[in-house]
């Protein structure tokens, strides 16, 4: 049983404020956006990429309601604002919606969750126990489901992944079953894996800590879920494990709980501790994470091979602070189309703003960018995306009275690429492909397998998986060459 003050990190409803690296040149960033208003805006999210082959995104607060909003924003900056949220009486449509980005469905809408609001209200959140949303590119939201019913779980933090059943899986970071976690705000519950249908039908897989005592399995777990190649949902919890520094976790789609890994076995957490963050499956199918805190304090980059140990990658701040190559990585890390890992810091620097970096699969280390302003909370706490046409898109949080919330953009010269919704299923089975210059196409494979397909846009193609298609790359040919899928498509049997 433990007590964490959850309020001094977390994007949710209770803010607080609170080796040697070589540096790229910054020429290839720009800020293509900046947001303003009388409700003060904070982004704790990452942004998407729609069919259309502009960027999605929500804001934790601002708006009419100052409950957050969804947006729409092209490459060059042109900002639409599509729906305020707690636009409903007592918010029962959600507010303050979080998670590390927006899931783009193979039905071409997004799906999402807020941290409060919705129509259930009891003791353990007053304000709404959060939601599960359906958005569709115009900004019509449908909320499929309000958490705190029974064992389902409250405030999820971590956003959605649609799996390779087409059902959308989660995690709340507190709720579930076990109410033996309590936090300062009087916040019970361990923590929960959970499972929605497109219809917002929810089944809860998992509910942390079923030994009511020590939390061996883990709490809190903020970060949401990946799928695995192999099927299976990855994840980390902050808390609990062996010694109570947070665990990484597989759960199966049974809800048969795995913890692979519980750190800081050994004062004082050289391997890292308290993982806020979600996991990333690198393609030599690790999976790739960081930690929040140690290693020399200020947190780490590790990874764990299929059925191997963890390794520890990188450890912030090797010499002293403040940290010029930064701290406190609180985003999920992301593989781009040349193989490395890319990723922010909320902290470090010279003025303690954050940066973005990148680290090879084998650990090599390189600032790519240092963000200038001179708080700690105008930091990055969201992922990157890499857009179809090879440069990355992410945000900055915001500090009220210090600096606005931000989009920027990031060229690093990359080359485009396409991606498929989803990423793995069987033959004869819908695919959606994302890119960029998409226009006279003249034909899709599947690992070599010629498909038939139909253009929708400049940026979108529709297609099946063809009869007799394996597992690989999937190409479009088009006028301008060649694009292959930045992750290999899996052929599900």
């Amino acid at each position: 049983m433990s007590k964490f003050n959850w309020g001094m990190r977390a994007c949710g409803i209770f803010l607080l404020w609170a080796a040697t690296a070589i540096a790229l040149p910054a020429q290839n960033f720009s800020t293509i956006y900046t947001f303003t208003g009388s409700n003060f805006t904070y982004v704790c999210s990452g942004l998407v990429q729609g069919v259309d082959g502009n960027l999605y995104g929500v804001t934790n607060t601002g708006g009419n309601s100052n409950g957050g909003i969804f947006f729409k924003i092209t490459p060059n900056g042109t900002l639409t604002t599509l729906y305020n949220f707690c636009s409903l009486p007592n918010c029962a449509d959600g507010e303050y919606p979080v998670g590390g980005a927006l899931a783009l469905g193979t039905d071409g809408n997004f799906y999402g969750t807020t941290d409060r609001g919705g129509t259930v209200v009891n003791n353990g959140c007053p304000l709404g126990c959060g939601t599960v949303f359906k958005i569709t590119s115009t900004g019509s939201v449908t909320t499929l489901h309000s958490f705190g019913q029974g064992d389902d779980g409250q405030y999820p933090l971590g956003g959605l992944i649609q799996g390779a059943d087409g059902s959308f899986y989660g995690a709340t970071a507190f709720g579930g079953a076990n109410r033996v976690c309590l936090d300062s705000y009087g916040r019970t519950g361990c923590g929960a894996i959970f499972k929605s249908t497109s219809t917002g039908v929810v089944t809860t897989l998992y509910s942390f800590c079923p030994q009511h005592g020590s939390c061996v399995d883990g709490e809190l777990p903020e970060g949401g879920v990946i799928q695995g190649s192999d099927g299976n949902f990855y994840g980390t919890t902050f808390e609990g494990g062996n010694t109570m520094n947070g665990t990484v976790f597989a759960v199966t789609p049974a809800g048969q709980l795995t913890t692979l890994y519980s750190f800081c076995p050994q004062k004082p957490c050289t391997d890292g501790s308290e993982p806020e963050a979600g996991l990333v499956q690198g393609s030599d199918g690790s999976i790739y994470g960081t930690t929040y805190i140690g290693g020399n304090d200020f947190g780490t980059i590790f990874k764990i091979p299929p059925g191997g140990n963890l390794t520890t990658l990188y450890k912030f701040c090797p010499n002293a602070e403040p940290c010029p190559d930064g701290a406190s990585p609180i985003a999920p890390l992301i593989q781009a189309t040349d193989g490395n890992y890319y990723g922010t810091t909320f902290n470090g620097g010279q003025t303690d703003s954050g940066r973005i970096f990148k680290i090879t699969p084998s650990g090599e280390y390189t600032i790519v960018y240092s963000f200038p302003t001179s708080n700690e909370a105008s930091g990055p706490r969201a992922p990157l995306v890499q857009r179809t046409d090879g440069r990355f898109f992410g945000t900055t949080f915001g500090a009220q009275g210090y600096t606005d919330a931000t989009i920027f953009r990031l060229n690093e010269n990359l080359p485009a690429f396409v991606r498929t919704i989803p990423t793995s299923s069987g033959v004869g089975s819908a695919v959606r492909i994302l890119g960029t210059n998409l226009t006279g196409a003249t034909k899709v494979t599947f690992n070599g397998t010629p498909a038939t397909f139909t253009m929708k846009s400049e940026s979108w193609i529709t297609t099946t998986v063809p009869t007799g298609a394996t597992t690989g790359t999937v190409e479009v040919v088009t006028p301008g060459g060649t694009l292959s899928s930045n992750v290999p498509f899996t052929v599900t049997p």
